[in-house]
């Protein structure tokens, strides 16, 4: 329940500090920018201005971090859809129908549709916040390394089943990412897969992998095009296309809704955040399309996109979850914030929450007002970034190439990154070539450090007994709900097969 009392001090705060709103401004459009960049991130941004938050008080600090954190989240999206190359880990499910709605000539109503999707994303995972950011710190503290290692298994294994190609090919797939994501030192201290070079004793860098593996294959199919619309009159940038998205994305507000839902009950879990969040949601989404097996998604559908933006953008709020209930954070993003938290001689948790109620409130509700203007500031930006459509592309694919490997190189500070992606980007394009879904070896490398170590901790906790998870309802409950959807997504995708055989036959 809402504590009235102290929500009316909220507001006290929040008016009388005309400082917690001149740096919202500047922090959407850092993170914006941060975000759209591939190979840079919502976290290296935040990162790079959390020294700027020393001088501020304790209030303006935490939102114009957040507000870098609200912009990334959508920011990531604009490479995602006009190039297929997710700006951050948390776009790629948007690349997905995004950029064949931009090959069609759609790239205003893709962009404006994601704009609307994730400005309400963040408004509903922050008013949940609001609403539940008290009862959740119990319910957090219950999840254990079991529980953890089946919600990753099950992220896997519905990006394995719900693929254009085979199930044993998106098997396939997300177990080569889980063996790449294992090079390097492990949990244990165990060094693996590093053929001796010093530099993977780090493992494989995540994001410069991603880029590698979504961006080769497409710069290489683009590479005999003059531009990413063949139509010259597509090409034309217009706002109305734009606001035209934003309608179709409010007015498909119960998808937005179910997206949203996933996207903050997968951003409460520490750990997964908004990297697993759009994807999950995708997944959900094409399960439950009408058309058999979701065939229709990766064409070009708007409900792809919705999924995934309202997922990794309502994930915001439930990451803040575990940060102001438990101390902990969620992700890469909460991680910084919880820096922030400490320069400040701030320490989160439920004392916090109970002595500072005010103050909790006061972030929440800034953030909710951060989620308004996104779309404000987003269209703006949607508007001059989509000229990348107009841009040629023999001058165009060297640009992205060059800002990829350096973007790469600032993540990594040496050769490792720009290496990573061009060696990621061939095995895309063999992986392509031969019919094995990229997506779920992106999963696999993104989850399997957190399956790894959930799973060290469950065989240490349980002295190597199966007999152990017995013992624990929560995750018999999440097995079996993990079996269910599996297998209900095997079945459908079989029938969806058989269908499109038995149509090409007829």
């Amino acid at each position: 329940m809402i504590d009235t009392s102290a929500f009316a001090d909220a507001l006290a705060l929040l008016t009388s500090d005309p400082m917690a709103w001149i740096v919202v401004l500047p922090g959407l459009l850092i993170g914006l920018v941060f975000g759209a960049v591939p190979g840079l991130s919502i976290s290296i941004a935040m990162a790079v201005f959390l020294p700027a938050t020393l001088y501020m008080e304790f209030l303006p600090a935490i939102l114009f971090l957040s507000a870098i954190f609200t912009g990334g989240g959508f920011g990531g999206a604009v490479p995602a859809i006009l190039l297929n190359i997710p700006g951050t880990s948390s776009a790629v499910a948007t690349a997905f129908d995004g950029y064949p709605m931009s090959q069609k000539g759609r790239h205003g109503e893709a962009l404006g549709i994601g704009l609307a999707a994730s400005a309400l994303g963040t408004f509903i995972g922050y008013l949940a916040l609001l609403l539940i950011v008290g009862p959740v710190a119990d319910w957090v503290l219950r999840l254990g390394p079991t529980e953890m290692l089946v919600v990753a298994t099950w992220g896997l294994l519905l990006i394995a089943v719900l693929n254009d190609s085979s199930v044993s090919k998106g098997l396939a797939a997300g177990l080569l990412g889980i063996l790449v994501s294992t090079v390097g030192y492990s949990s244990t201290g165990l060094m693996r897969g590093t053929f001796g070079s010093m530099y993977l004793l780090d493992g494989i860098p995540a994001i410069p992998a991603l880029i590698g593996l979504f961006a080769a294959s497409e710069l290489i199919g683009l590479a005999g095009r003059d531009y990413i619309v063949a139509d010259s009159s597509l090409r034309r940038m217009q706002l109305a296309p734009i606001l035209s998205g934003l309608k179709l994305g409010f007015a498909r507000w119960k998808r937005v809704l179910r997206g949203s839902v996933i996207g903050t009950g997968i951003g409460i879990i520490p750990g997964v955040g908004s990297s697993i969040a759009n994807l999950a949601s995708y997944a959900a989404a094409k399960r439950r399309d009408p058309s058999a097996g979701g065939e229709t998604f990766g064409q070009g559908n708007p409900d792809g996109v919705i999924a995934s933006e309202a997922a990794n953008s309502s994930s915001e709020g439930g990451g803040m979850v575990t940060l102001l209930a438990l101390g902990l954070p969620g992700g890469a993003g909460t991680a910084i914030l919880l820096g922030a938290f400490a320069m400040h001689n701030v320490t989160g948790g439920p004392r916090f929450i109970s002595d500072n109620t005010d103050i909790v409130y006061a972030i929440i509700i800034g953030n909710l007002v951060q989620s308004v203007l996104l779309l404000l500031v987003g269209v703006g930006f949607v508007f001059a970034a989509s000229v990348i459509v107009k841009t040629p592309l023999r001058y165009l694919i060297p640009f992205v190439i060059s800002i990829s490997m350096m973007g790469t190189y600032a993540i990594t500070g040496s050769m490792v990154g720009p290496l990573t992606v061009a060696g990621a980007g061939a095995l895309g394009w063999l992986m392509k070539r031969y019919g094995y879904p990229v997506t779920a070896m992106v999963v696999g490398l993104l989850i399997g450090p957190m399956a790894e170590g959930e799973l060290v901790r469950s065989w240490q906790i349980s002295g190597g007994q199966i007999s152990y998870v017995l013992d624990r309802p929560i995750t018999l409950v999440l097995l079996a709900l993990l079996i269910g959807t599996v297998g209900l997504s095997a079945l459908a995708s079989r029938q969806a097969a058989r269908d499109r055989r038995g149509a090409s036959h007829g």
